[in-house]
């Protein structure tokens, strides 16, 4: 399915160049063939983000056995066979190449790898003028050992996030990020376990990829760099993970992908994907972008009420709340910053962080409040 989509500008992604003119894309589709010649066909700067998980080139001696004498799966496919490093390089700086071409000025760029691979193509993603941001490790919590016992296990895959260039204004949902990790910033070592389980394709008894990523990644992934109606493309889409994620955070996609089995298979995964409902998709907001709230429209919306107590995080200082949305400690009237520097004996105060209060049986940051107030009148 084809549709008009006209390249979207936010107060954090504002493009210093003129847009480009919309631009038709098959998006939320899968294109059949080699990933080169299906990217050189889509028109310049038109995707917001891309996830790459390429061919790592495992270079593996022989087939890998358990201490019990059973086989182990590893990736033995054709398509992770190349006949020299030269021609892997040659293979990525040109997939590489267009994915420079294809992304918007403030887009960015996702690759996944093993350190078969991931240092060569962070050397091509720097040459090639993209800026690197973060090399966020992938910590399996459930790794394959290494049975074998000549080398440490392999538990982690690194992705390294770059923008288009160095002056990009890319994507970053940084309060999305804190809120998903229990508002602590968010960390470049992601511990995730590996696909399993239920969440693992089998076809007749038989993985259906032998790489298939976990959602919980893609999904971090995604919400993370992109917004709702955002253009993502996985060059190497394999049984659709990515465009199963995306469907449900809101995201439209473009898949890669030359492999019949993988297209079938993902065709139906992602059939079955559910997108979250628009309410859920709503996110924290970053300081920078979010509306402006003064703590009296907490009070006269009833978040929280006029009588309320606040107190500091370890309870040393209390506070009554007003009506006016002014706060009283000792007799003595005024905002939550100044109340909250005048009990400390501090210059200054982020009331909003310093102050908490109980909310549905637990004791929050009215900050926590603020955020909570902000979903629920966001248009």
């Amino acid at each position: 399915m084809a549709v008009l989509l006209k390249e979207r500008v936010t107060p954090r992604a504002r493009p210093k160049t003129a847009p480009a003119a919309p631009a038709l894309l098959p998006v939320n589709t899968i294109l059949r063939g080699d990933c080169i010649e299906n990217m050189r066909a889509l028109p310049s700067a038109s995707i917001d983000m891309i996830f790459a998980d390429p061919p790592y080139n495992l270079q593996l001696g022989g087939d890998l056995a358990r201490p019990d004498g059973s086989h182990v799966d590893a990736v033995t496919n054709d398509w992770d066979k190349f006949a020299s490093f030269a021609t892997y390089d040659a293979f990525t700086r040109e997939w590489l190449a267009q994915a420079h071409r294809l992304l918007k000025p403030d887009g960015s760029i996702w690759v996944i790898g093993s350190y078969h691979n991931i240092f060569r193509v962070g050397a091509m993603l720097q040459d090639m003028g993209f800026w690197i941001l973060n090399d966020i490790v992938w910590r399996k919590a459930n790794p394959m050992p290494n049975f074998k016992g000549t080398r440490f296990t392999n538990a982690h895959e690194t992705l390294i996030w770059a923008a288009k260039s160095e002056k990009a204004r890319y994507t970053f949902n940084y309060r999305a990020m804190k809120t998903l990790n229990d508002e602590l910033q968010m960390r470049s070592d992601w511990v995730l376990p590996i696909c399993s389980g239920a969440e693992r394709i089998r076809k007749d008894g038989v993985k259906a990829h032998p790489t298939q990523k976990p959602e919980a990644l893609l999904y971090r992934v995604l919400l993370a760099t992109t917004h709702a109606g955002d253009v993502v493309l996985d060059p190497f889409f394999g049984t659709g993970t990515t465009g199963a994620v995306a469907k449900r955070l809101g995201r439209n996609w473009i898949g890669c992908e030359r492999e019949a089995a993988y297209i079938a298979v993902a065709q139906e995964r992602i059939a079955m994907a559910l997108p979250l409902d628009e309410s859920a998709l709503k996110t924290m907001q970053s300081r920078k972008t979010a509306p402006r709230v003064a703590f009296g429209q907490l009070v006269e919306s009833g978040w929280i009420a006029p009588g309320a107590q606040l107190a500091d995080r370890k309870g040393r200082h209390l506070a009554t709340v007003r009506a006016d949305g002014s706060i009283d400690a000792g007799g003595e009237p005024g905002s939550i910053h100044g109340i909250g520097a005048r009990v400390q004996g501090a210059p200054s105060c982020n009331g909003w962080t310093f102050w908490h209060v109980m909310h549905e049986g637990e004791v929050k940051p009215i900050d926590a409040l603020r955020q909570l107030y902000l979903l629920a009148t966001e248009d």
